[in-house]
């Protein structure tokens, strides 16, 4: 589980991120290129200067573990450092929770929702505590975007005024679902009365991923304290500072003590603690396929606990012939390149119309070459560094991968500087469904476009995966884009745009992209039981 829980994809966008995305044109070379790692044919990409890196505006204020509303050291008195991913450089060192922290975290749990207010709140008291909750974000948005940059790597100006404006936007979202919740009187056939109650599931296990780590955070915790339950959450063990600051401010709020908790630390410990404890009634994943694997059959084996999962993804990103091509070129390259390539369903494989295919390859590779890379911090940049060096080293691997595969690399196909995890915007031509680039998420700033002829042949490769999150289509054509839309297994469809979350819009996958629903009405299932209850009926005067 060590090196799948740090591959944890989930990915976010708004339309106001697109603005930042620019079109350019520039040249093209062709022709495969040997090798990657040392030699390789240099190619240009546009560049903010790496200077000595700018000190972020903020400063690391919480770095313990959150049990029962007090910050505390773990049991065991270890910490782990957590990275700036621009240098490479420690942050801050963080307190390492492991199994004796998540039984400390899940008894102060069950003790909140078992003899605490919470649950038993008026639903109007939550939404209060959950919209004074928001405008405390909103009032220290712009501290708590640039720490998600420092220990993220995205730049400030997504966090700023994307990623954190949403999660004020979804925890508003949730505060009005709060007294909204209700259960039904069902008709019998028989002299009874019948009501179908929901009600809290009681105690829930929540592991975040890294790529949006407030945002996730949003996106689970959003619904769970909606339905009036208490909560253990695990970070990501490399962005484990934001959440920190979030659930100090969800206290100030008037969250009462215990509901909240948090946990950081490692997935083989402190996760894998949560997903097989014994008094966690729910547990919600968001990560890599493998690990999802792993994390559903702990929940199996230590008391049958309800699971929700989102997982990996390979993405299509379906270009029909009769596209306006620079805006295709430009929305293709948003839905790669968005977050450093490092979302669960980025347009991970570009289909590419074969009669519109040469040209499109063309300006893909000018947008990439004049895509900013640069420190997150610097007004303009559009691409920070990746997570941390395994991932930075994943993604050479497959870009070594694709050379030595037969594809034509186009653009990039290294790093970025001399220092930090940075890797240039890398754009692969002539890609075939069976190679390696292809198959797998590669997590990173690399865009494979493969070529097709017709609808029905694209269709079918875009099934042909093991993922299903997510695609993308973009046609003018409305009888296309009617059929593609419900040919493609996927969870979520874009016509003509990409990662589009409203709060009410569900997400999650098909097949090996997991199962259940975050965001919307149908994110509350997730956190509810559903119960039963029969009264006999003497002399009714109507059934």
């Amino acid at each position: 589980m060590s090196a799948a829980a740090r591959r944890i994809a989930s990915s976010i966008s708004c339309p106001s991120i697109s603005s930042v995305l620019r079109s350019s044109s520039s040249f093209m070379l062709r022709g495969r290129i040997a090798g990657v790692s040392s030699g390789i044919q240099r190619l240009s990409t546009a560049a903010a200067a790496l200077e000595e890196p700018i000190t972020p505006p903020v400063q690391v204020n919480y770095t313990k573990l959150l049990i029962n509303g007090q910050f505390v050291d773990s049991a065991s008195g270890k910490t782990f450092p957590t990275l700036d991913p621009r240098t490479g450089e420690v942050i801050a060192h963080v307190a390492e929770g492991d199994a004796e922290d998540v039984d400390r975290a899940v008894a102060a749990a069950r003790k909140a929702f078992d003899e605490g207010p919470w649950p038993k709140m008026s639903a109007y008291e939550r939404s209060r505590i959950l919209y004074r909750f928001a405008d405390l974000i909103e009032k220290h948005n712009d501290e708590i975007a640039a720490l998600e940059t420092w220990d993220n790597g995205k730049p400030y100006e997504q966090a700023a005024l994307g990623e954190i404006p949403m999660v004020a936007r979804l925890f508003r979202y949730y505060a009005g679902w709060t007294d909204k919740i209700h259960g039904l009187i069902v008709p019998a056939d028989t002299p009874h009365h019948v009501q179908v109650l929901h009600e809290p599931i009681g105690v829930v296990g929540q592991i975040i991923p890294w790529n949006f780590p407030l945002l996730m955070f949003a996106w689970k915790v959003g619904p769970a304290l909606a339905c009036g339950n208490s909560i253990v959450l695990k970070t990501a063990e490399q962005t484990p500072l934001s959440a920190l600051v979030v659930a100090k401010l969800l206290h100030e709020a008037g969250l009462p003590d215990g509901v909240l908790n948090v946990v950081s630390g490692y997935g083989p410990t402190a996760g894998a603690a949560i997903a097989s404890h014994i008094d966690v009634d729910k547990l919600a994943f968001t990560g890599s396929t493998s690990t999802g694997k792993i994390v559903q059959e702990m929940a199996a084996r230590s008391n049958l606990k309800p699971v929700t999962l989102e997982l990996g993804g390979k993405s299509p990103m379906i270009i029909m012939d009769d596209a306006d091509i620079d805006k295709a070129v430009e929305l293709a390259h948003f839905a790669l390149f968005f977050n450093q390539g490092q979302c669960c369903c980025a347009g991970s494989r570009t289909f590419v119309h074969e009669r519109i295919y040469d040209e499109f390859v063309e300006k893909a590779k000018a947008r990439a070459l004049k895509r900013v890379v640069g420190d997150p911090f610097k007004k303009g940049v559009e691409q920070g560094p990746q997570i941390d060096e395994e991932q930075f080293n994943k993604i050479l691997h497959f870009i070594k991968s694709g050379v030595e595969g037969g594809a034509t690399l186009v653009a990039g196909g290294e790093r970025h500087g001399d220092r930090g995890y940075f890797i240039k915007p890398t754009i692969f031509a002539d890609v075939k469904d069976g190679m390696e680039i292809a198959k797998h998420e590669i997590f990173g700033p690399v865009q494979s476009i493969l070529k097709f002829s017709d609808l029905k042949e694209v269709i079918k490769r875009s099934n042909a995966s093991q993922y299903g999150l997510a695609a993308g289509v973009f046609t003018q054509n409305l009888d296309t884009a009617n059929t593609l839309m419900r040919a493609l297994r996927v969870g979520t469809i874009w016509i003509n745009s990409f990662d589009i979350f409203d709060a009410a819009i569900p997400f999650g996958g098909y097949k090996m992209s997991g199962y259940g629903r975050e965001k919307g009405i149908d994110s509350l299932k997730n956190y509810l039981q559903i119960k039963s209850v029969v009264t006999h009926l003497k002399d009714p005067a109507w059934l």
